[in-house]
């Protein structure tokens, strides 16, 4: 980050495989209003590396990878998965160096998914019925420590759509790795499976959530009123439940409030640490 013309560079790595969605209309939505409110020349520049083998180089500040469709553990050999790694090794060595400078990732939804699968943090597996919608997040007591979350309660709520999961954490990979356990979703105790895991913070300059942080009351009202979309959920979860998740969207203390936090102080923090480091 160059400090006398506060220019921040944004690398978003795009993983929607070219499929249509909300998230990157999201995403440069925050990005753009984050730089506004802060008076910050913020660039950011998109990579569609699933689709197109697009990919960043390490000259960016700050990280964004994205949530997408698909199975996270069908990629792993591929082309644009080793191409994803080794990125995220590169990523890795800076921040363990010397080099002032350090690189700030945030990891969403399938990105959360894949980056799990690469430290062995837990298991990864389809689940038995497709999550979506706004739900409770729980804090773990460290999630209550994070500073990305000080400004949110316990449970707080955001928007969950994946149909796979990350379950059963390896408590010892955790340890070793100095990654720390933050949410989990919500509580189901007539239901005896395992919760999943919602947000780590795998290092000072790594973090993730399985949820989605970026989106918005409108992006969800558009997708949740899509035909298809809407006699899913109702097929699903009845026609109640479809009409109770359109009025939580434009909810102030629901998904509003966890798209006004989390990831502007994610952006806080890294912005923050970069200009100590100049």
């Amino acid at each position: 980050m160059d400090l006398q013309e506060d220019k921040l560079r944004v690398a978003v790595i795009d993983m929607y495989n070219g499929e249509p969605g909300q998230g990157m209309r999201c995403i440069r939505e925050i990005l753009n209003q984050y730089g506004e409110f802060n008076k910050i020349s913020l660039e950011f520049e998109e990579f569609d590396i699933r689709k197109k083998l697009e990919l960043p180089d390490t000259s960016f500040s700050i990280y964004i990878s994205t949530g997408g469709p698909g199975d996270p553990l069908h990629s792993e050999g591929s082309e644009w998965d080793n191409r994803y790694f080794s990125l995220i090794s590169e990523l890795e060595e800076i921040n363990n160096s010397n080099f002032s400078e350090k690189k700030y990732v945030f990891f969403i939804c399938h990105s959360f998914q894949l980056i799990c699968r690469y430290y062995s943090i837990g298991k990864i597996s389809l689940r038995k019925s497709p999550s979506f919608g706004v739900f409770p997040i729980h804090k773990t007591p460290a999630g209550e420590e994070e500073e990305f979350f000080k400004d949110i309660p316990n449970p707080f709520y955001a928007v969950d759509s994946r149909h796979w999961q990350v379950t059963e954490p390896d408590h010892a990979q955790l340890e070793r790795k100095g990654a720390k356990i933050l949410a989990l979703e919500k509580e189901r105790p007539h239901v005896p499976l395992e919760r999943a895991l919602m947000a780590i913070r795998f290092s000072d300059y790594f973090f993730g959530t399985q949820f989605h942080p970026e989106a918005d009351p409108v992006g969800m009202t558009v997708y949740l009123e899509e035909e298809e979309k809407k006699k899913q959920v109702i097929k699903d979860l009845g026609e109640e439940k479809y009409q109770r998740m359109l009025r939580q969207l434009h909810d102030p203390d629901k998904i509003m409030l966890t798209q006004n936090v989390v990831l502007p102080a994610f952006l806080d923090q890294a912005t923050g640490r970069l200009k100590e480091a100049e």
